[in-house]
């Protein structure tokens, strides 16, 4: 490694930790404070106990030499007892303060990261380094705890203490105090070079480690169990853990060596202290209570010394690479909000749009014009695969398109504020969300500041839901979730929350994006048909690849391998005997009694 690129390693291994410290910071400010003084009484407390020790010794010294001074031996026994006990007690209090506010800024960082997912675009989550990335954050996030840990320790903690001993070993031998500094210095630096291996390491084994977490779970589904797949996944776990631990290990041996050299650094300095400090004793230059309370002290030095760097230090730097990936998390680029929708109801317009997913060469979209009128009603039906989930997600704003624009009121969605977009739409989509709490709380998330019972039991009405007491025996406040000791809906109710969720919200814009998989075909073109009476006055979009719920529909898109093939009424359509008449005619037979 160059010169330029050790001191740019340092600059950014500084950087982070203050980007860390001012985060922490801004959780708890006034407990930082408070738990920082307190540690710096604490450190100085310890030291104290040295110099209250040396006095101790020497005052019984002083007793059996000259057959008195006792009560001063007794004073001093009892200083040094207090001393004692005010250092633990400080410690203890330190220790409760410390557990605290560390859980403060443990829930203040992964805040970050959730409010740093909410601004990165949609499309984004298509990526799977995107997932890899929300991995090692949340990672970095909790061991950010450690760096904070290790930081605040030090500077409040151990620099009071070795500040302390510091003088005080110089003022009995200069050479004391100098040979601690020498043998300090070397071995905190050496723990730096750790730095650059492991953030390595967590680069490398992210993906791994999100994909052996994947299959662990995986082990105790129902379904792995059932269709005999067990050892399936086992042995792809098994083979993942392995992977893992190998590359892990890799890098373990070259920490474990400088690891190794590091303790023979301490121990050579160690022996050199006792060295001089024995000399130092017997050419009469320091007392034998000073030797006594230096050389008990000795060891708690050393061990202290030991702990800073093998551990706080060296958990630092194996960390480093996980609290850098959180730092990058929180630096990746957001969605740039520059206007806002009008808040009429306007026109929905897509021109020569062609979209594909993220790492990706494919077109998911080709060539797609389209124009959807305010207060009108559209289906997009065709097969599975043709593009129209991909659709809508593009008339929506979810996700943007690699080429052509989408319009809202002449405003294109790459400059429009998401919240403003989403201000007055609802969307209710075939992998909708099963929230584990209850029924009123299901469908008031939509609309959170809302309490209107009309309205509510107008949106279970409309969505088909009954509150029959034998599946929702607390009415609203039934929990949907055995696991909390509630109820287990099945797919078909579940679906109806979902629907009834997507109405309760206040909207001009709507979509419903098969969510009734689990509904039969009648029941699908019955729902259908009341949505669209309840949505004569606004904007409606209805996602299917059951053709005759289309049949509600002002206007009809036929989607067919990513592109727009047929667009018209039902009537229109089937006396064009083009692919929706076909699709038609095959599945009449689901819509008669």
């Amino acid at each position: 490694m160059s010169n330029f690129q050790k001191k740019v390693s340092v600059k950014n291994f500084v950087t982070s930790i203050l980007r860390v410290l001012k985060m922490a910071f801004k959780a708890g400010p006034l407990y930082i404070c408070i738990n920082n003084v307190i540690a710096i009484i604490h450190g100085l407390l310890y030291g104290l106990i040295t110099l209250a020790m040396q006095l101790f010794f020497e005052s019984v010294i002083r007793c059996i030499q000259n057959k008195n001074g006792l009560n001063e031996a007794i004073f001093m026994a009892f200083v040094l007892f207090a001393v004692v006990i005010l250092a633990h007690t400080v410690n203890g209090l330190n220790n409760f303060m410390g557990t605290s506010y560390f859980k403060k800024v443990v829930g203040a960082l992964n805040q970050k990261i959730n409010i740093k997912s909410s601004r990165i675009a949609p499309i984004s989550y298509e990526n799977p380094s995107l997932l890899d990335d929300i991995n090692k954050a949340t990672l970095g996030a909790n061991n950010s705890l450690g760096l904070l840990f290790t930081v605040t320790t030090i500077f409040s903690y151990y620099t009071p203490y070795f500040l302390f001993m510091f003088i005080y070993l110089y003022r009995l031998n200069p050479f004391l105090s100098l040979s601690l500094v020498v043998i300090f210095i070397p071995v905190a630096l050496s723990q730096f070079l750790r730095n650059l291996i492991f953030s390595k390491l967590e680069d490398e084994i992210a993906p791994i480690r999100r994909e052996t977490n994947y299959y662990k779970t995986t082990l105790a589904e129902k379904e792995t169990r059932t269709l005999g797949a067990f050892s399936f996944f086992e042995n792809l776990y098994i083979s993942s853990l392995n992977l893992f631990n190998k590359i892990t290990w890799k890098v373990e041996k070259k920490s474990g060596l400088i690891e190794l050299i590091m303790q023979i650094i301490t121990l050579a300095g160690y022996l050199g202290v006792l060295y001089i400090f024995v000399s130092t004793l017997l050419q009469g230059k320091i007392s034998v209570g000073a030797f006594a309370a230096i050389f008990f002290s000795m060891n708690i030095m050393f061990n202290t010394m030991d702990t800073i760097i093998s551990k706080h230090i060296a958990n630092l730097t194996r960390n480093m690479g996980t609290i850098n990936n959180f730092l990058n998390f929180l630096d990746m680029p957001e969605i740039v909000d520059s206007q806002k929708a009008q808040d009429e109801n306007l026109d929905i317009n897509l021109k020569n749009v062609c979209f594909s997913y993220p790492n990706s060469k494919k077109n998911v979209l080709n060539d797609i014009n389209l124009n959807i009128e305010s207060g009108k009603t559209i289906a997009i039906v065709g097969e599975n695969g043709s593009g129209k989930t991909t659709l809508v997600k593009l008339i929506l704003g979810l996700y943007t398109p690699t080429s052509g624009n989408v319009t809202i009121g002449g405003l294109d969605t790459k400059n429009v504020s998401l919240k403003s977009l989403f201000k007055k739409s609802s969307a209710v989509f075939q992998n909708f969300q099963k929230y584990k709490m209850t029924l009123l709380e299901n469908i008031m998330i939509s609309e959170i500041n809302s309490d209107d019972s009309e309205k509510m039991n107008d949106s279970l009405k409309k969505a088909g839901l009954s509150l029959d007491e034998k599946v929702f025996p607390q009415n609203y406040d039934t929990m949907l979730s055995r696991e909390f000791d509630g109820v287990e809906l099945s797919g078909g109710q579940w679906q109806r929350v979902a629907i009834a969720r997507g109405l309760y919200r206040t909207h001009d814009l709507i979509i419903l994006d098969e969510p009734t998989a689990a509904i039969d075909p009648l029941e699908e073109a019955n729902l259908y048909k009341k949505f669209a009476e309840i949505s004569k006055v606004k904007t409606a979009v209805i996602v299917t690849h059951r053709i005759g719920s289309a049949r509600i529909a002002d206007k009809i898109v036929v989607m067919d391998k990513g592109q727009i093939c047929e667009i018209g009424t039902h009537d229109d359509l089937i006396d064009n005997c083009g692919k929706y008449s076909n699709m038609f005619l095959a599945q009449s037979k689901w819509y008669t009694k």
